[in-house]
């Protein structure tokens, strides 16, 4: 599988991946669509010189901070979505917040995970 440009051909390979290199290779394709497509993160990665060329492996990607779920919101591409999950808050004032673009997908995402560790 080489590199992925196009968001809902990653999503069909999300779910069809049968090795530790097409996961990697997978991974990779979303780090370049979100630093292409998700202004914070691209800034974020800017600041830490993150050159995407020179990111080759996953060990190689950049993770978002916590804290930036609370000061930003994180989304790729348009303004849109249809939920917004919030943190309890526990730890201090200021919630992070999740966006979720498509429910459906987020679901069957979990239930995909939940399904590989435990079975249906």
């Amino acid at each position: 599988m080489s590199r992925i440009d196009d968001p809902l051909k990653i999503e069909k390979n999300l779910f069809s991946i049968q090795s530790e290199r097409e996961f990697d290779q997978l991974a990779l394709s979303v780090f370049f669509y979100q630093f292409r497509n998700n202004p914070v993160y691209r800034e974020y990665c800017q600041l830490l010189d993150t050159d995407p060329h020179e990111v080759r492996n996953i060990e190689d990607i950049p993770f978002l901070p916590i804290e930036f779920f609370k000061k930003h919101r994180i989304l790729a591409g348009a303004d849109q979505w249809e939920k917004v999950f919030v943190s309890s808050g526990t730890t201090g004032l200021q919630k992070s917040k999740h966006y979720i673009k498509r429910l459906e997908l987020y679901r069957k995402s979990f239930l995909k995970a939940f399904e590989w560790f435990y079975g249906p």
